[in-house]
């Protein structure tokens, strides 16, 4: 179904408005579509972000700036994310040695376990919200994409 059926539009919208309103919405289905798959592990998406940026540190602490840096949906409230991750026992939170003003966040063995969990469902389920593409409709969709963020 096109952009303008799906937001029943009537009117008339240029290529470039018509663009950007179709990647808003697929963007918010496919949010909506992942966030459905981590609701019974008990995550959000910004959460389960977290804990795969921490686990790509392979060990080595990250800060809350690092954090910010690297999450896909910028947020000012990272703390909050990563205290709820602290409370389920996901990350570990440590006061750094040399500057006590610096605080550093490791995922926990359970987030580790978690996260190893939820990979391959996680694959799956990214494969079904794209089902209707072929792998280099992928792989070409990837490429304008990324051509867009240039």
């Amino acid at each position: 179904m096109n952009i303008e059926k799906e937001i029943q539009n009537s009117s008339i919208l240029s290529e470039p408005t018509r663009t950007v309103i179709n990647l808003m919405y697929t963007a918010r289905q496919l949010e909506d579509g992942v966030a459905m798959f981590l609701k019974p592990y008990g995550l959000t998406t910004q959460q389960y972000n977290v804990l795969r940026i921490l686990r790509g540190q392979k060990g080595a602490p990250a800060n809350l700036s690092t954090l910010n840096e690297r999450m896909i949906a910028k947020s000012s409230n990272t703390t909050r994310l990563v205290d709820k991750l602290i409370k389920k026992d996901l990350a570990h939170r440590d006061v750094c040695e040399t500057n006590r003003r610096k605080v550093e966040i490791v995922i926990t063995p359970n987030g580790l376990s978690l996260l190893s969990e939820i990979d391959e469902e996680m694959e799956q389920n990214n494969a079904k919200l794209l089902k209707n593409l072929a792998a280099e409709e992928l792989q070409q969709l990837n490429n304008l994409l990324d051509k867009i963020r240039e």
